[in-house]
């Protein structure tokens, strides 16, 4: 085959973040969903984690300059047009992923993991700060839940109507565009993005569906994608909800505790 008769290579994204043996969330669930949403997903491992439906058996950061390696691989050599950070365990690793993708002019999606769906541990506790201060001015768009809210901020989201105070507290640490996700709220599936001028109210219906593993990483990742294929924030946002929200729809029992949203939906794959 020539090299002019073969189809132009994707959007690429770049995801920064630990691996899930499970394959339910992390690494596994951004590449899943960057397939799904049709643009090329590459990857700079964080950590890896023995972790299944049950929860969270262990995790093991890779070294700093391993984590530096594999993103100038791939960033000088195939090129990136959006990045998705997820699970940074340490501040070192937080200051140096934030520094790498702050070095860049393409958008970048940071989702804060500190806990996993079971309530394990992903971020050490010296790490907040970093996050607060090197990551989050680093990020276009910031997808905390509110947990994580909680966590950074010290606001305690009880109902809708705190969503938009945890977006201020939020968007104070310097990303362009917060995404507060109000999963953890009952009622329908309300999440709530700005940039402190522009207000978007995204609501969908919740479903009774305990096998939501993966939830966050995969809408981080839809977002980068649809921001690598030009879409603008409110855009990109919109479409990984819809994404997300058919994913849940379908996620299925895996093991014996929470399995995972599907990422193939779309095409009948996965528990569909």
């Amino acid at each position: 085959m020539s090299a002019s008769s073969r189809a132009s290579a994707p959007p690429r994204v770049l995801t920064v973040a630990g691996s899930d043996s499970g394959g339910g969330a992390g690494i596994q669930a951004d590449l899943k969903t960057m397939l799904a949403l049709g643009v090329h997903g590459m990857s700079v491992l964080t950590a890896v984690t023995a972790q299944n439906s049950l929860g969270v058996q262990g995790a093991w950061e890779l070294p700093v300059e391993a984590v530096r390696a594999q993103y100038r691989s791939v960033v000088d050599d195939i090129g990136v047009d959006a990045v998705k950070t997820g699970m940074l365990s340490s501040a070192e690793l937080v200051e140096t992923v934030a520094e790498l993708i702050g070095g860049m002019a393409v958008p970048s999606v940071v989702d804060p993991v500190g806990v996993s769906k079971h309530g394990d541990s992903l971020l050490a506790a010296s790490a907040l700060d970093s996050v607060r201060t090197k990551l989050l001015p680093a990020a276009t768009v910031a997808t905390p839940n509110l947990d994580e809210v909680a966590q950074l901020t010290g606001v305690e989201v009880e109902s809708e109507d705190g969503m938009r105070g945890a977006a201020a507290a939020v968007l104070a640490y310097g990303p362009t565009w917060v995404l507060i996700k109000g999963g953890h709220l009952s009622g329908d599936a309300v999440d709530f993005l700005t940039d402190g001028s522009e207000e978007h109210w995204l609501r969908a219906p919740r479903f009774d569906n305990r096998h939501t593993h993966g939830t966050g990483c995969t809408l981080a990742s839809a977002i980068a994608s649809g921001l690598a294929k030009g879409q603008a924030v409110p855009e990109a946002v919109a479409a990984a909800k819809e994404y997300v929200t058919g994913a849940i729809a379908a996620g299925f029992a895996l093991g014996g505790g929470i399995g995972p949203v599907d990422h193939g939906w779309r095409f009948g794959a996965g528990g569909a």
